[in-house]
């Protein structure tokens, strides 16, 4: 049996074929890395909120507590007992 060979016009569509799968598959490996470097970030931004949802729960647990109450009074608010003092050090 008696194979034909491949004209040059099959060549040169089959190297511009071949080329325009190369080309293809650069852009979608930079599409591809650049949604993992979105989908990283993502998670991130996911890890950071889900940090202040809980240190937003724990305060609305605690915020029938005396003692949290008054350190919010103290810290936030500048409150202070009757009876209390406070000696400012000024090298600070």
């Amino acid at each position: 049996m008696k194979f034909k060979r491949a004209g040059t016009g099959a060549k040169i569509l089959i190297l511009v074929l071949l080329a325009a799968v190369a080309v293809t598959l650069l852009s979608v490996k930079t599409r591809l890395d650049q949604a993992k470097a979105d989908r990283d970030a993502l998670a991130q931004q996911v890890q950071a909120q889900q940090e202040a949802n809980a240190a937003l729960a724990d305060e609305i647990a605690h915020s029938g507590d005396k003692e949290y109450l008054e350190s919010i009074a103290r810290d936030k608010l500048g409150l202070l007992e009757p009876d209390e003092i406070v000696f400012a050090d000024p090298s600070k």
